[in-house]
């Protein structure tokens, strides 16, 4: 390690390919030398040790205290050996002898390259953090390494981070050598040093992506009051303006709703509701449940629940699959929800079929009227009423495979209409 040639090479290497200022690893190289010495025939010196950053030349010297009676020759020199070094040298003087490092051993040599790579570690953990501790809260984009333990290793370019199982969504899956986006959710500073820590489940992921996408959002004159996330279900967000000239549902879902339709494309197809934000949860509540009508609304503010009736066709649109739809809706809101089934007297099937032809006559306009009554007895009266509904159930009610999916393309394709 002594070869100049060595340190050179080192010193070069780590400023070029780790952005590693030469200063700094001169002060590593000089200090594990420092180190390694005292584990050798050198123990004890104190030494002061310069590396030419031009050469890599090495220099050491030991320094030692000018004394007429030696107690310890590896800090202290006689005053006769010091004036031969120093002519002008007098008792209590520090004086510098030279002396050769370059017979410190395999073992002692071993030390120092491993004090360096410690040290060059350090510096790589400390730029992490310094290249991305202002990115925390932005969308990244990174490949797609490998999958550990259900989570994903993403190479960001200058670092790798880590998105946890925690914060990806059921569902998504990515292949080595994929682009992904992600929100840099948090660095965590653990003892191994900064792990980056990515996230596709946050809400704040797709926060963000409104922010990016609507300028409106951008540059304050809309703005996101509440937001509610079931990662890769549905999104609920609610918006206002306090430019009248400004409609923010609108601004949201831009032009042939563009751009949600975008962020919708990014999150792989989860749903996205957005919705005009009140501070009157009855109103916020209305907003929310569309195209359901909430009855005979109580608020409790006390205990912030709000109790409110639905009629049966609505009930399992509010509530949702495995009652997400109504979990959604209390997150968003802040408030505990009870919902009932609204009291009416009960029609006969007669009646439902008659509302569910009335209904869906539009939709399924060749649907015989046997198949109505069949939708009508499993509460599929409306387009709404087919919410989630997916086409194994209707094969569960009865409809052959190829029937169920015809029926499911033709309510998507008049609900995205």
């Amino acid at each position: 390690m002594s070869n100049s040639s060595e340190i050179l090479a080192i010193l070069e290497y780590m400023e070029k390919e780790k952005q590693i200022s030469r200063q700094d690893m001169i002060e590593s190289i000089a200090s594990a030398i420092r180190n390694a010495a005292a584990k050798s025939s050198h123990a004890g010196y104190d030494l002061k040790i310069e590396i030419n950053p031009r050469s890599g030349a090495l220099k050491s010297w030991a320094m030692l205290t000018v004394t007429d009676s030696v107690a310890d020759p590896t800090t202290q020199i006689h005053i006769d050996k010091a004036k031969l070094l120093k002519p002008s040298a007098q008792i209590g003087d520090v004086i510098e002898r030279e002396i050769d490092l370059s017979n410190l051993g395999r073992i002692a040599a071993k030390n120092v390259y491993q004090s360096i790579i410690q040290k060059v570690r350090q510096f790589e953990k400390e730029r992490i953090y310094d290249d991305y501790k202002d990115v925390v809260g932005d969308i990244v984009s990174g490949t797609v390494r490998r999958r550990e333990k259900g989570a994903f290793i993403v190479d960001l370019g200058k670092a790798e981070a880590i998105m946890p199982k925690r914060e990806c969504v059921m569902g998504e899956d990515y292949a080595p050598g994929e682009r992904i986006r992600c929100l840099l959710l948090e660095i965590d500073n653990s003892p191994r040093g900064p792990e980056i820590i990515l996230s596709r489940a946050s809400y704040k992921f797709v926060r963000r992506l409104f922010d990016l996408e609507v300028s409106e959002i951008a540059d304050g004159s809309v703005k996101i009051d509440a937001m509610a996330r079931e990662p890769g279900y549905r999104t609920k967000i609610a918006v206002s303006s306090s430019d009248p000239r400004i409609d923010p549902v609108g601004a949201c879902v831009g032009a042939g709703g563009s751009r949600v339709k975008s962020i919708v494309r990014e999150l792989n197809g989860e749903k996205i509701d957005v919705i005009k934000y009140s501070p009157d949860p009855k109103t916020l509540l209305e907003e929310c449940i569309k195209p359901a009508v909430a009855k005979n609304v109580k608020i409790d503010a006390a205990n912030k629940l709000i109790s409110f009736e639905v009629s049966e066709s609505d009930l399992s649109i509010v509530i949702g699959k495995r009652g997400s739809n109504a979990k959604l809706t209390s997150r968003l809101l802040g408030w505990k929800l009870d919902i009932a089934k609204e009291a009416s007297v009960e029609i006969g099937l007669d009646e439902k079929v008659a509302q569910a032809a009335d209904s869906l006559s539009n939709i399924l306009p060749h649907l015989s009227a046997e198949k109505t009554a069949l939708l009508a007895q499993n509460g599929l009266v409306s387009a709404e009423a087919f919410e989630d509904v997916e086409a194994h159930e209707l094969v569960e009610m009865g409809f052959d495979a190829e029937e169920a999916e015809k029926i499911i393309n033709a309510v998507r394709e008049y609900q995205s209409q």
